[in-house]
């Protein structure tokens, strides 16, 4: 990857990539979760601490048998092992279950892909018959192996006490001096070495199932792994062709599915539209008949019924009554609340307010930690100034309010319903309902007065 950061933690739509293969984990409801470290443990640790996993660490990067090695002491002997890989995002959990599943006929399930071009992978060694007996990595193939088609995927589900024997014969005689993890698939075909006298296996001895059972995999990005930046960008393209075809379905409709993102979790009804270079971020909420134009950046918000996002607005952490228009070059920032039907437009900014139904501000506005009721009109340029360097303080306008262009509201202060600000005014006193309420110098006007021009 050419990066400080371990490699697990290069993100996919925004989140690390071993992040996505424990939640698919946790999505199986296991007993135990191990996560085995070992380069930047540390940086690993800290940015999945909320996941409740065992942390094991590999002091030397001996090879995949040997990870797993290291995990093994804190496993049941009667348990079922999944091993899954941090560097394999886009893993299913259907696809995991049917390997499980696979256990009841087999002592080793191990997950296989049919490739157009198998290089770089270990090959599925069968028999004539289409037994599995093993896997030769790449680079210890010989000439006709490397005709195989069929990869290996290095997933596997295993009964931990078959397992543990079998890790304890590892080699590390091969090309690149390490303890593969697929040579127990040999092992396991060979039905040997077998378990102690007198010991048996959950649902019969080791060898009586049938060996060694390969699932393949239907599509083989789902278990693509990541070497390389340009392999993480390939697989962020296949997770977000995902993403659009489950909206797509939901009844939503792209302009071009190739150039939308989702990273994070949206919940779209029906005709719902979505325009060009859109961004969904965090947790998102789309009501029927939503449109949300070209451009536009949504994160963590609620759009109600029949909403309109403009193109370029940029909405965080808020909530949008139905019928609202938003934009176009608006910001909506965290803590808003927009009734129905309220329109914001270009290069308005509206921070931690709430603002009432049908009420407008159509330009080039700041409204920040304010609360403005129904109805209102809060004209092109107007400012409530809500920091004194220190401190943030309210604006309260009630219903019906007519602010005229270029005004400043200095918080805090109340403007009562009803009222007129006049265009030009800073209002620092409160403004009684009904009132008009104007601040302004007095305009002067000399006749005949000439411009001072250059040179002379």
């Amino acid at each position: 990857m050419r990066s400080s950061l371990p490699k697990v933690l290069h993100p996919i739509a925004a989140r690390p990539m071993l992040e996505h293969v424990l939640e698919m984990a946790y999505a199986l409801s296991p007993a135990q979760v191990h996560v085995v470290i070992g380069h930047g443990a540390a940086a690993v640790r800290t940015q999945l601490a909320a996941y409740p996993v065992t942390w094991v660490n590999q002091a030397q990067q001996l090879g995949t048998g040997h990870a797993v090695q290291q995990a093994m002491p804190g496993i049941p002997d009667d348990a079922q092992v999944l091993i899954l890989y941090g560097d394999v995002p886009l893993i299913r959990a259907a696809t995991c279950q049917l390997l499980l599943d696979a256990l009841q006929q087999a002592d080793l399930a191990l997950l296989s892909v049919e490739l157009a071009e198998p290089r770089g992978y270990g090959r599925i060694l069968r028999t004539a018959a289409g037994q599995v007996v093993g896997i030769r990595e790449d680079k210890d193939c010989t000439p006709e192996q490397r005709y195989i088609r069929e990869g290996n995927t290095g997933l596997m589900a295993v009964r931990a006490r078959g397992l543990r024997v079998w890790l304890d014969n590892l080699s590390a005689d091969n090309a690149q001096g390490e303890y593969y993890l697929t040579d127990v698939v040999g092992m396991a075909a060979q039905k040997l070495p077998s378990p102690p006298a007198g010991e048996s296996l959950r649902g019969g001895r080791l060898g009586e199932k049938g060996g060694v059972e390969a699932v393949i995999a239907t599509d083989e990005h789902e278990v693509a792994g990541v070497n390389s930046r340009a392999q993480l960008a390939a697989l962020e393209r296949v997770y977000q062709a995902h993403q659009a075809r489950v909206l797509m379905d939901e009844g939503v409709s792209l302009a071009d599915p190739a150039r939308l993102d989702v990273r994070g979790r949206v919940i779209a009804a029906r005709d719902v539209f979505i325009d060009v270079n859109v961004l969904l971020e965090g947790e998102v909420v789309l009501a029927p008949k939503v449109r949300i134009g070209a451009g536009c950046v949504l994160k963590d918000v609620v759009l109600g019924e029949g909403v309109e996002i403009r193109p370029h607005s940029i909405l965080e952490g808020a909530s949008i009554g139905a019928g609202a228009v938003i934009g176009p070059f608006a910001r909506i920032r965290p803590g808003t609340v927009l009734a129905a039907g309220v329109h914001v437009g270009n290069f308005v900014e509206v921070k931690a307010s709430q603002v009432g139904a049908g009420s407008k501000m159509n330009h080039l506005s700041y409204i920040g930690d304010s609360e403005i009721g129904a109805g209102c009109n809060i004209g092109a340029g107007t400012i409530t100034c809500n920091y004194d360097g220190a401190n943030k303080h309210k604006t309260l306008i009630g219903d019906d309010v007519f602010v005229g262009s270029d005004t400043q509201l200095v918080a805090p202060v109340t403007v009562g319903s009803g009222a007129t600000i006049g265009a030009g005014s800073t209002i620092t006193k409160n403004v009684e309902p009904g009132a008009l309420a104007l601040s302004r110098s007095p305009q002067i006007q000399r006749s005949g007065w000439k411009r001072p021009r250059k040179g002379g």
